[in-house]
Protein backbone atom coordinates (compact mmCIF):
# COMPACT_ATOMS: atom_id res chain seq x y z
CA UNK A 1 0.00 0.00 0.00
CA UNK A 2 2.52 2.96 0.79
CA UNK A 3 5.23 5.17 -0.69
CA UNK A 4 7.79 4.92 -3.99
CA UNK A 5 6.28 5.19 -7.42
CA UNK A 6 5.75 8.91 -8.65
CA UNK A 7 2.99 9.77 -10.99
CA UNK A 8 0.77 12.42 -12.80
CA UNK A 9 -0.36 13.83 -16.17
CA UNK A 10 -0.98 14.05 -19.61
CA UNK A 11 -0.62 15.25 -22.95
CA UNK A 12 1.80 17.21 -24.31
CA UNK A 13 5.60 15.58 -23.77
CA UNK A 14 6.40 11.78 -24.55
CA UNK A 15 3.74 9.83 -21.81
CA UNK A 16 3.65 6.21 -21.04
CA UNK A 17 -0.14 5.48 -20.47
CA UNK A 18 -0.55 2.17 -18.98
CA UNK A 19 -4.26 0.39 -19.04
CA UNK A 20 -5.30 -0.12 -15.51
CA UNK A 21 -8.23 1.22 -13.46
CA UNK A 22 -7.66 3.33 -10.95
CA UNK A 23 -7.48 2.18 -7.08
CA UNK A 24 -10.59 2.86 -5.25
CA UNK A 25 -11.56 4.97 -7.66
CA UNK A 26 -13.65 3.49 -10.38
CA UNK A 27 -11.92 5.12 -13.08
CA UNK A 28 -11.75 4.00 -16.46
CA UNK A 29 -9.42 2.46 -18.26
CA UNK A 30 -6.04 4.07 -19.69
CA UNK A 31 -5.97 6.18 -16.56
CA UNK A 32 -2.35 5.45 -15.45
CA UNK A 33 0.49 8.25 -16.83
CA UNK A 34 4.43 8.58 -16.38
CA UNK A 35 5.76 12.04 -16.82
CA UNK A 36 8.69 13.93 -15.94
CA UNK A 37 7.94 15.81 -12.47
CA UNK A 38 9.05 18.99 -14.23
CA UNK A 39 5.99 18.38 -17.32
CA UNK A 40 3.81 16.88 -14.31
CA UNK A 41 3.83 20.48 -12.55
CA UNK A 42 3.56 22.42 -15.87
CA UNK A 43 0.43 19.94 -16.65
CA UNK A 44 -1.53 20.95 -13.44
CA UNK A 45 -4.37 23.41 -14.24
CA UNK A 46 -3.52 26.86 -12.92
CA UNK A 47 -6.81 28.43 -10.81
CA UNK A 48 -7.11 31.29 -8.21
CA UNK A 49 -8.13 29.71 -4.81
CA UNK A 50 -11.42 29.78 -3.06
CA UNK A 51 -11.54 28.53 0.41
CA UNK A 52 -14.98 30.12 1.52
CA UNK A 53 -17.65 27.16 2.49
CA UNK A 54 -14.54 24.91 3.65
CA UNK A 55 -14.81 22.76 7.11
CA UNK A 56 -12.74 19.56 7.71
CA UNK A 57 -16.07 17.75 8.78
CA UNK A 58 -16.95 17.78 4.75
CA UNK A 59 -13.98 15.25 4.05
CA UNK A 60 -15.41 12.54 6.34
CA UNK A 61 -11.95 10.60 7.26
CA UNK A 62 -10.22 8.22 9.40
CA UNK A 63 -12.99 5.78 8.18
CA UNK A 64 -12.44 1.76 7.83
CA UNK A 65 -13.61 0.81 4.16
CA UNK A 66 -12.58 -2.60 4.75
CA UNK A 67 -14.56 -3.20 8.21
CA UNK A 68 -11.32 -4.90 9.77
CA UNK A 69 -11.42 -2.83 13.00
CA UNK A 70 -8.49 -0.89 11.85
CA UNK A 71 -9.34 2.98 10.49
CA UNK A 72 -7.35 4.59 7.87
CA UNK A 73 -5.14 6.44 10.21
CA UNK A 74 -4.40 3.34 11.53
CA UNK A 75 -4.24 1.58 8.51
CA UNK A 76 -1.14 3.97 7.38
CA UNK A 77 0.91 3.47 10.58
CA UNK A 78 1.12 -0.28 10.48
CA UNK A 79 1.91 -0.18 7.05
CA UNK A 80 4.54 3.05 6.62
CA UNK A 81 6.00 1.07 9.85
CA UNK A 82 9.74 0.74 9.67
CA UNK A 83 9.78 -1.86 12.05
CA UNK A 84 6.46 -3.72 12.17
CA UNK A 85 4.39 -2.80 15.31
CA UNK A 86 1.66 -5.38 17.29
CA UNK A 87 -1.86 -4.65 16.30
CA UNK A 88 -4.55 -6.39 19.03
CA UNK A 89 -8.15 -7.28 17.87
CA UNK A 90 -8.93 -3.55 18.43
CA UNK A 91 -6.25 -2.42 16.74
CA UNK A 92 -4.29 -1.09 19.42
CA UNK A 93 -0.89 -0.34 17.76
CA UNK A 94 1.90 -1.05 20.06
CA UNK A 95 5.78 -0.62 19.14
CA UNK A 96 7.22 -0.24 16.02
CA UNK A 97 9.10 2.03 14.56
CA UNK A 98 8.67 4.67 11.66
CA UNK A 99 10.70 7.23 9.80
CA UNK A 100 9.35 10.90 9.19
CA UNK A 101 10.92 12.04 5.39
CA UNK A 102 10.00 15.31 6.76
CA UNK A 103 12.43 16.00 8.97
CA UNK A 104 14.59 12.92 8.54
CA UNK A 105 13.38 11.85 12.26
CA UNK A 106 13.43 8.18 13.23
CA UNK A 107 10.56 7.32 15.70
CA UNK A 108 10.12 4.61 18.12
CA UNK A 109 6.30 3.69 18.67
CA UNK A 110 3.67 6.37 17.78
CA UNK A 111 3.56 9.17 20.20
CA UNK A 112 5.30 11.25 18.46
CA UNK A 113 3.76 10.55 15.22
CA UNK A 114 0.49 12.11 13.03
CA UNK A 115 -0.56 10.87 10.09
CA UNK A 116 -0.85 13.98 7.33
CA UNK A 117 -2.94 14.91 4.34
CA UNK A 118 -0.02 15.47 2.02
CA UNK A 119 -2.31 17.83 -0.01
CA UNK A 120 -3.88 19.12 2.72
CA UNK A 121 -7.63 19.13 2.99
CA UNK A 122 -8.25 22.56 3.30
CA UNK A 123 -5.62 23.14 0.37
CA UNK A 124 -7.74 20.39 -1.32
CA UNK A 125 -11.05 22.59 -1.06
CA UNK A 126 -9.40 26.10 -2.39
CA UNK A 127 -8.17 23.59 -5.25
CA UNK A 128 -11.51 21.63 -6.66
CA UNK A 129 -12.85 20.01 -4.03
CA UNK A 130 -15.11 22.70 -3.25
CA UNK A 131 -16.96 21.29 -6.06
CA UNK A 132 -16.79 17.56 -5.33
CA UNK A 133 -19.67 15.46 -4.29
CA UNK A 134 -19.29 13.83 -0.41
CA UNK A 135 -18.39 10.84 -1.46
CA UNK A 136 -15.20 11.73 -3.89
CA UNK A 137 -14.26 14.51 -0.73
CA UNK A 138 -14.07 10.84 1.82
CA UNK A 139 -12.57 9.16 -0.95
CA UNK A 140 -9.97 11.68 -1.01
CA UNK A 141 -9.43 11.62 2.61
CA UNK A 142 -8.87 8.33 3.05
CA UNK A 143 -7.12 7.41 0.06
CA UNK A 144 -5.24 3.98 0.65
CA UNK A 145 -4.92 3.56 -3.39
CA UNK A 146 -2.28 5.89 -3.63
CA UNK A 147 0.88 5.89 -1.22
CA UNK A 148 1.82 9.39 -1.38
CA UNK A 149 -1.73 10.70 -0.34
CA UNK A 150 -1.52 9.99 3.34
CA UNK A 151 1.85 10.35 5.40
CA UNK A 152 3.08 9.09 8.75
CA UNK A 153 5.61 12.07 9.78
CA UNK A 154 6.54 13.54 13.05
CA UNK A 155 3.68 15.40 14.76
CA UNK A 156 5.04 18.68 15.12
CA UNK A 157 6.15 18.72 12.09
CA UNK A 158 2.83 18.10 10.57
CA UNK A 159 1.42 20.93 12.79
CA UNK A 160 3.81 23.77 11.07
CA UNK A 161 2.84 22.58 8.08
CA UNK A 162 -0.90 22.90 8.61
CA UNK A 163 -3.08 23.24 5.27
CA UNK A 164 0.17 25.14 3.80
CA UNK A 165 1.19 24.98 0.16
CA UNK A 166 4.74 24.51 -1.28
CA UNK A 167 4.71 28.29 -1.31
CA UNK A 168 4.22 28.90 2.12
CA UNK A 169 6.37 25.63 3.54
CA UNK A 170 8.79 22.71 2.15
CA UNK A 171 10.44 19.73 4.43
CA UNK A 172 12.83 20.87 6.99
CA UNK A 173 15.06 18.70 5.60
CA UNK A 174 16.28 20.18 2.21
CA UNK A 175 17.16 16.44 0.86
CA UNK A 176 13.36 15.60 1.12
CA UNK A 177 12.53 18.15 -1.09
CA UNK A 178 12.44 16.18 -4.36
CA UNK A 179 10.19 13.42 -3.28
CA UNK A 180 8.02 16.25 -1.70
CA UNK A 181 7.20 18.04 -4.74
CA UNK A 182 7.32 15.04 -6.26
CA UNK A 183 4.25 13.22 -4.42
CA UNK A 184 2.39 16.81 -4.02
CA UNK A 185 2.59 17.08 -8.33
CA UNK A 186 1.69 13.09 -8.20
CA UNK A 187 -1.36 13.95 -5.82
CA UNK A 188 -2.60 17.20 -7.17
CA UNK A 189 -2.54 15.42 -10.59
CA UNK A 190 -4.43 12.28 -9.16
CA UNK A 191 -7.26 13.87 -8.06
CA UNK A 192 -7.51 16.68 -10.62
CA UNK A 193 -6.68 19.39 -8.26
CA UNK A 194 -5.87 22.69 -9.46
CA UNK A 195 -2.79 25.31 -8.18
CA UNK A 196 -2.00 29.10 -7.50
CA UNK A 197 -0.02 31.01 -9.04
CA UNK A 198 2.08 31.42 -6.06
CA UNK A 199 2.29 27.37 -5.61
CA UNK A 200 2.94 27.02 -9.04
CA UNK A 201 5.87 29.49 -8.97
CA UNK A 202 7.25 27.86 -5.85
CA UNK A 203 7.19 24.44 -7.44
CA UNK A 204 8.82 25.57 -11.03
CA UNK A 205 11.52 27.27 -8.64
CA UNK A 206 11.70 24.07 -6.45
CA UNK A 207 11.82 21.45 -9.51
CA UNK A 208 14.81 22.81 -11.03
CA UNK A 209 17.02 20.35 -8.49
CA UNK A 210 14.92 17.46 -9.68
CA UNK A 211 13.38 18.37 -13.03
CA UNK A 212 13.70 14.78 -15.22
CA UNK A 213 12.66 12.76 -12.05
CA UNK A 214 9.65 10.25 -13.74
CA UNK A 215 6.33 9.79 -11.71
CA UNK A 216 3.55 7.73 -12.27
CA UNK A 217 -0.13 7.74 -10.76
CA UNK A 218 -3.69 6.70 -11.47
CA UNK A 219 -6.66 9.08 -12.16
CA UNK A 220 -8.63 8.78 -8.78
CA UNK A 221 -11.27 11.16 -11.03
Amino acid sequence: MRKLSFLVSTLLVATTVVVGAAPDAGAEPDDTVSVTVEKAIENLPVAAEESSGYSAGKFRHWTDPDQDGCDTRAEVLITEATTPPDVDGWCTITGGAWHSYYDKKDHSGTGALGVDHLVPLAEAWRSGASGWTAEERERFANDMGDPRVLAAVTAAEKRRKGDKDPARWEPSDDSADCRYIAEWAAVKGRWKLAVDPGELAALQNMVAECPTEEITYELAL
